[in-house]
């Protein structure tokens, strides 16, 4: 029996995962299937996919499968990635046509090797989006493009409903399991999307070894950068050789979570398990 086996078996009762159903997810499954459509909620074993499929929801990962950074927490390929497919947006964008979706979140692995960190690759996809799905709602979830803010900019500026750049974890755990990205860039990231007008949002894993008191400055810290929608999930470990999960943190302590934070004045907040970066990302357009 390999180690991910056993891990998963030694996962509390709340972190079962239920298998995907409802009226809508064969069908979006039989069209990804037929057309050979990527999502992230397939290849990364999303909790959701049934959930979000059913609501008209997907996500997809733009700029390949092989990121230039090796954050501790994250399953995605790290190295030298290929040349970006100029062809992509059109392809992100008949998927979604496809699909049918009445909300779409993109993201991507991190390129600095490229001159705009994949800027020009991500302003295309959503104004392809945008053109041929001209009533679908898109959220992105972009890297820190090391805080170039003109870089932000293009994103911004090809017109998402939605931005979303995750902290991931809490200040003092920051440098011990993302690579390269620091807490406070990706603050002033978020403060630069808030201060543009847009719906800015975030993401943390719980589980780090992270304390109650690290966590609710966190939140301070997310409301005074201007941060509208924030999600709260459990952390697991890809692989044994990421880093091990310290504590699986109970259901009714998200809950905690989730009405502090709605005390601070966060628009919507997804604290649960299970919750992912694209839990429930349909209605976070609303905030």
């Amino acid at each position: 029996m390999d180690d991910e086996l056993k891990e998963r078996q030694r996962l509390p009762r709340w972190m079962k995962m239920k298998l995907p159903k409802g009226k809508n997810y064969p069908k979006i499954k039989n069209l990804v299937n037929v057309h050979g459509l990527h999502t992230i909620c397939t290849s990364g074993n999303c909790p959701n996919i049934g959930d979000c499929w059913n609501r008209g929801t997907a996500t997809f990962m733009i700029l390949g499968d092989i990121c230039t950074r090796s954050c501790k927490f994250c399953g995605v390929k790290s190295g030298k990635p290929l040349p970006p497919d100029k062809n992509e947006p059109a392809k992100v964008a008949e998927s979604v046509k496809i699909m049918g979706l009445k909300h779409c979140v993109i993201t991507s692995v991190d390129r600095d090797d490229l001159p705009d960190q994949g800027a020009g690759i991500w302003a295309l996809t959503i104004k392809e989006i945008k053109k041929i799905n001209p009533e679908t709602k898109i959220e992105v979830l972009i890297p820190d493009f090391r805080g170039d803010k003109n870089l932000i900019k293009q994103v911004l500026d090809a017109g998402p409903d939605v931005i979303s750049h995750n902290l991931e974890t809490v200040e003092r755990l920051t440098p011990e399991i993302r690579s390269a990205a620091k807490y406070r860039r990706s603050l002033d990231v978020l403060r630069f999307i808030a201060e543009n007008n847009k719906i800015a949002k975030s993401g943390i894993m719980l589980g780090l070894g992270e304390t109650k008191a690290e966590i609710l400055q966190t939140m301070d810290d997310l409301r005074s950068a201007g941060c509208k929608v924030m999600t709260i999930g459990q952390y697991l470990a890809p692989t044994k050789n990421h880093i091990p999960v310290v504590e699986y943190i109970r259901p009714e302590q998200f809950d905690q979570y989730h009405d502090a934070g709605i005390e601070k004045g966060f628009s919507f907040v997804e604290s649960a398990p299970l919750v992912r970066s694209s839990y429930r990302a349909e209605a976070h357009v609303n905030a």
